[in-house]
Parts: structure tokens; sequence; C-alpha cells
């Protein structure tokens, strides 16, 4: 009797120690992703969840919305500034998946269809302010893949060699996670790295010099007056924004995955994000990288 009770009491400080994510599977917890996603709020109870836990989830995620979105179309890269590793105590960044009808060209915005689950159409017109239960700006850059050699690239040059060109990027990103539950990288990937909506720019050519200009060129987001909300050189992301790519396809050739000529890889942020503000204007300027001005903005409502 004594040594049940003994191991009753042991038993029962295991389970009081274990993360409470351990008790909702993947399935669970990625359908109350998909549902927060579609009501636009935050998820919560995804503070204790673990890397593997988090990548099924992602995976189940962004399976439920493709209905609602269409296909993956690339991959975004999240945490790829210092600081924020170190914040949250990882030395790696993180990726998630981009669907088609999260990308958006300057002066289309989207908005659902009455019947639940539809097709998301594009209209006309400025971006919501409130478009994301946590919405954030970030001044991005689209890679665009050229073909499969940028899976064996090892360097910056090496990777441009194999890209068919660079687009401006504004990601209106969402960190949907519960305002009082501290962030990690599990839960960010949970919830696909806050991939919600973009704006892409035209394409940029790719010219020579373009491996050291990327690195040196500021990048900054200015609202309507033209006020400096935030700006970073080049390589704030780790440092040379095509590492991001590096990075990328070695993680994906770690699950036996490999980019795709035609996939679009976000690089990351340059520089801290930014809150929208209902009827601003928010630009992002590549300063550097070409001799021509290169800039892309976005109008909220």
């Amino acid at each position: 009797m004594r040594k049940a009770l003994l191991r009753a009491t042991v038993l029962a400080a295991l389970v009081g120690t274990m993360p409470a994510m351990a008790a909702e599977d993947c399935a669970a917890i990625a359908a109350r992703a998909a549902a927060a996603w579609r009501a636009t709020t935050t998820v919560s109870g995804l503070a204790g969840i673990d890397a593997v836990t988090a990548a099924c989830v992602q995976k189940t995620l962004v399976q439920d919305l493709a209905p609602d979105l269409g296909p993956p179309v690339g991959y975004k890269v999240g945490l790829t500034g210092r600081a924020m590793q170190e914040r949250l105590g990882v030395s790696h960044p993180v990726s998630g998946v981009l669907l088609a009808g999260m990308l958006r060209k300057p002066g289309w915005t989207i908005y659902p269809k009455t019947s639940p689950g539809a097709y998301l159409e594009g209209t006309n017109g400025p971006i919501p302010a409130n478009y994301a239960a946590r919405p954030l700006i970030e001044a991005d850059l689209i890679a665009v893949i050229g073909d499969a050699g940028v899976n064996q690239a090892k360097t910056p040059a090496e990777v441009l060699a194999h890209l068919s060109a660079l687009r401006p990027f504004i990601e209106l990103a969402d960190l949907a996670l519960a305002p009082d539950e501290k962030p990690t990288a599990a839960s960010i990937t949970a919830i696909n790295v806050g991939a919600r909506l973009g704006v892409l720019g035209e394409p940029i050519a790719i010219e020579p010099g373009f491996a050291e200009r990327l690195a040196t060129m500021k990048v900054s987001l200015t609202n309507g007056t033209g006020k400096v909300l935030a700006e970073a050189p080049g390589a704030a992301i780790l440092g040379h924004p095509l590492n991001a790519v590096i990075w990328l396809a070695q993680d994906l050739a770690a699950r036996g995955e490999a980019l795709q000529p035609g996939q679009l890889v976000s690089l990351g942020s340059f520089g801290p994000p930014v809150q929208p503000v209902p009827g601003g204007t928010v630009t992002a300027r590549y300063d550097g990288l070409s001799a021509a001005p290169v800039s892309l903005s976005v109008d909220f409502r």
C-alpha cells in the first residue's frame, strides 16, 4: 500500500510538471489555430508547445487554410534578427508557408465572400488596419527562385546566381498569440510564423554587384508624411539577406524537401515591425540597391 501511494504521488508530481500542451494533440491545436485565423482572433495556450508538435500544427494549419487561400507558393523566414533570437533564447530562424491568397499587389486587398470557407476575393482599395488579430507591418524582400541549384548554394553570391528576380515586399503579419503569453520560437512556428497577408512590388532585375549591395543597402519604413518608422541595413537579416535562403534550403533538406523554381521566399524583417494606422500609408524604401529608386507603398483604411 505504501509503495502504491508513493508511486501515485510521484506520478501526480510528474503530471503536474508536464506542459499543459501535452494533453492536447496536434490536430486539436491546429483546429483552434485555424478557427482563430478565420475569426481574426488570437490563439491561446501555445506557450508550452514543443518544436515537434509546433511543426505538426503548422503543417496541419496550412492544409486547413488551403481551401480558403489556395496552394503554397513559397516560404517566409522569421526570427532573422539577432535581437529577436536572443529575446526568445534561440540561435536560428524559423520558417512558415506562404499561400497564394496571402499575396496582393499594391492597391488590392481582400474581403471574404459571404459563404464560410469560400476563397478570398480581391477588391480594389486600401487594406483594413484591423486586417489581423495583432497586425504588424514589416519591410521585407522576396527572393524568386530561378532553379533548383539554389539548394546547394553556400554563399549569398551563389544564391543570387540561382534567383530569377527580387521583389519588394511589405509583409502584413499577424502575431496571433495571446498577448499575456510570452512568445517562443515553437509557438511562433505553430501559427505559421504569423503569415497572413503581404503586398508584392514589381520584380527587380538582378544586376552585377547585387550581392554586395543587398548587404549594405538601407531599408526603411516611412509613413505618409515621410517620417521614418523603422530602418535597418540589409545585413540586419542574418548578416546578409540571402543567408535566409541558405538557411531555408538546409532546413528543408533536413525534412527531405527542397526549394523549387518559381517559389517565393520572404527573407525576413528589415528592422522592427510597426502597427498600421487607419487612414495611413506605409512605404518601404530600398536605398542603395539599384540605380533607380525602389519603393513600395500600402494604404490602410
